[in-house]
């Protein structure tokens, strides 16, 4: 497909708007002096670890625990995970070091 600069320049332009009105759009309605809304705190209190939740089942619905390795990488990962974000409370730390002793445990001890 031939893009030409016209095209090119007119969807990061829409891009950009939109990113600035999803951005904008909260402060608008939820400005100054106003109470947010009792649903807005609920999903923002619930909505995280539903998220979280989801995340957890995709990564292992394939997880075959019937045959070796039996789930232990994962298990091993997740454990990972849990520990680091209850001892450091830093998302980015966790999923990182989590990662790296999954990734770690996949190709040298289980391989």
């Amino acid at each position: 497909m031939n893009l030409n600069n016209h095209y090119i320049l007119s969807a990061i332009f829409v891009s950009a708007v939109i990113t600035f009105m999803i951005r904008v759009i909260p402060f608008i309605l939820f400005g100054k002096g106003k109470t947010t809304p009792l649903y807005v705190t609920y999903i923002g209190k619930y909505l995280p670890p539903a998220i979280m939740s989801m995340l957890i089942v995709y990564c292992l619905r394939n997880v075959q625990f019937s045959t070796a390795p039996f789930g232990i990488p994962e298990a091993i990962g997740i454990i990972a995970v849990a520990a680091l974000h209850l001892w450091k409370r830093n998302n980015l730390i966790s999923i990182l070091g989590g990662t790296l002793v999954y990734m770690v445990s996949i190709q040298f001890i289980f391989a």
